[in-house]
């Protein structure tokens, strides 16, 4: 088996090792262990990295499209609450599995570990 890329990882879900449909127990939950190859998927962490980054970068594309919107129609203030919290929300949980998947794949891929000093 080959191992798939970060972004296939991340779409369907797939084991960073042996590409089984076996990352993710529920929404954006991991599994502890790929019940394939027996990856230890518990032994990364990926923390809030994905969702700081996604916040980041929808907030910039949502607050680009709030102000455009406003320049060209300017509705009432009502409209932009109405609209752009539950877009921002939606954006990003629909792409936290994604971007949680492809840091999975990235850190083994890169073999990416917790930093440590060594002595010497």
């Amino acid at each position: 088996m080959t191992a798939p890329t970060p972004l296939d990882a991340g779409l369907r879900g797939l084991c960073p090792r042996c590409g089984a449909k076996t990352l993710f127990t529920g929404w954006i939950k991991f599994v502890d262990r790929c019940s394939a190859c027996g990856l230890d998927i518990a032994a990364f962490n990926v923390g809030d990295g994905p969702a700081a980054f996604l916040t980041l970068v929808i907030g910039a594309i949502v607050a680009a499209a709030a102000i455009a919107l406003e320049l060209s129609v300017s509705p009432s203030w009502w409209v932009h609450v109405l609209i752009w919290p539950p877009v921002t929300l939606a954006l990003i949980i629909g792409s936290l599995r994604t971007a949680k998947g492809a840091l999975i794949a990235l850190e083994y891929r890169n073999a990416a570990r917790e930093g440590r000093i060594s002595e010497k």
